[in-house]
């Protein structure tokens, strides 16, 4: 990967598209040359995708809620992850060290889904109790993390020479 990578990512994050011709405004970089760069990228991994982004808010999925999950089981932490995944309204899910076993992040419709939510998780035989925490703004969502960096920390962080 090299600057011109970096720019191109860097730019589809900020602007929310990956459009060659406003990728091509962003970054001066010639339309061609960003979808050989953009298929380069699809190609080795880098680009899993082209989904849209949904504003949930107006989506009525407004609640967030984060939850420590904390257990108590013998098997693999996969099994139970496949459990904890498997309630609706999870969208995130991160298998931790320390107290907390499990950090999940759901976006729900209103708050009576967050108990719906939580009786999900206590009937989860190995899960010992939760620690539910709810949102009342998001500050920065984490779905384009590389708006949280400046072009040139990328580029001196991201490009092999």
């Amino acid at each position: 990967m090299d600057e011109r990578d970096v720019r191109l990512l860097k730019a589809i994050a900020d602007l929310g598209t990956g459009s060659p011709e406003r990728l091509h405004e962003e970054t001066e970089i010639p339309v061609s040359t960003i979808h050989y760069r953009l298929n380069n990228l699809r190609e080795a991994g880098v680009i899993e995708n082209e989904l849209y982004d949904l504003n949930l808010d107006e989506l009525g999925l407004g609640v967030t809620v984060v939850i420590e999950v904390l257990a108590d089981y013998s098997g693999s932490h996969e099994q139970l992850s496949e459990r904890l995944l498997a309630v609706e309204g999870v969208t995130e899910a991160y298998f931790t060290m320390g107290e907390t076993d499990f950090v999940v992040v759901a976006r729900l419709p209103d708050s009576d889904d967050v108990e719906r939510l939580i009786r999900a998780f206590e009937d989860i035989e190995e899960v010992d109790r939760t620690d539910s925490t709810f949102v009342i703004k998001s500050l920065r969502d984490g779905q384009r993390p590389l708006e949280s960096y400046s072009l040139d920390t990328l580029v001196e962080m991201l490009t092999v020479e």
